[in-house]
């Protein structure tokens, strides 16, 4: 698979990103060159390979699931600029 120039201006204009022309072939070359780098990655044998999440094999730790409102309310609204009964405190925007 290739990119053409044309096909970088409609990316670019669909992204909204301004790309002067004379970056066009700059870029057309790069979007290419990656492109390449994954088709030769879509050649490589993985058969029996387990996907991996980390390059260690480990287990996370685990805790208990339970649902809390985290006990840090005077925390959470200490930087409120105005709260009352435990709850931020807010202008009326619609009537």
């Amino acid at each position: 698979m290739s990119v053409s120039q044309d096909d970088v201006r409609k990316v670019a204009r669909l992204a909204r990103i301004a790309l002067p022309e004379d970056q066009v072939d700059n870029m057309t070359n790069e979007l290419n060159g990656i492109l390449n780098w994954i088709e030769q990655l879509a050649e490589v044998d993985v058969e029996g390979v387990e996907p991996m999440t980390s390059v260690e094999a480990m287990s996370l730790p685990m805790r208990e699931d339970v649902i809390t409102d985290g006990n840090i309310q005077d925390k959470v609204l200490a930087n409120a600029p105005k709260s009352e009964d435990g709850f931020f405190v807010v202008p009326k925007v619609v009537e």
